[in-house]
């Protein structure tokens, strides 16, 4: 089980999914607004993207579902996995939380990155077998359709992800 890192995740890619699953999250590349961090897991030799959400009031009150998980009982945020999306190393841009930090709000900001990224690391036995489980319930078409209609769909998505990476080969 490999260690997980955090990533961005490269927002042509993003518009390129969207076109054929209106589930793909939307990637801001704003300085203002956080970027699309997510924490890279291999699933079935694949690698997919499974986006964080900053931490929010509303997680508190949350529970974790096959589709979601707090992290750190939400006072770090929580991970999206329905909303995981299939990357290679073509579509990411692994971050660097050693870098020097010019303000304060961005002091704060890597400082919650390195707190995820231990959290998740420490636990992340239970994160693999949590989007494994999704992943293959969905596949085998097993989930309720609540949880359905919240998830991107994986299997077209890799199939798009093959296609954007060759076509769009450098």
């Amino acid at each position: 089980m490999k260690k997980l890192i955090l990533v961005k995740i490269d927002s042509k890619y993003c518009d390129y999914l969207r076109k054929f699953d209106s589930r793909v999250p939307y990637n801001y590349n704003k300085k203002s607004s956080r970027p699309f961090v997510g924490a890279l897991l291999t699933i079935n030799d694949c690698m997919y993207f499974a986006p964080l959400s900053s931490p929010k009031p509303k997680h508190k009150k949350l529970r974790a579902k096959i589709d979601f998980l707090k992290i750190d009982y939400g006072k770090l945020g929580a991970i999206n996995f329905n909303n995981m999306l299939p990357v290679t190393e073509k579509n990411i841009i692994k971050l660097q939380l050693n870098k020097k930090v010019s303000n304060k709000k961005e002091e704060k900001y890597i400082k919650l990155l390195k707190e995820q990224i231990l959290w998740l690391n420490r636990n992340k036995v239970k994160i693999y077998n949590r989007c494994e489980n999704l992943y293959n319930k969905y596949i085998n078409n097993t989930l309720s359709p609540n949880i359905i209609k919240r998830c991107c769909n994986f299997k077209l998505l890799e199939e798009k992800c093959i296609e954007f990476n060759h076509q769009y080969q450098s």
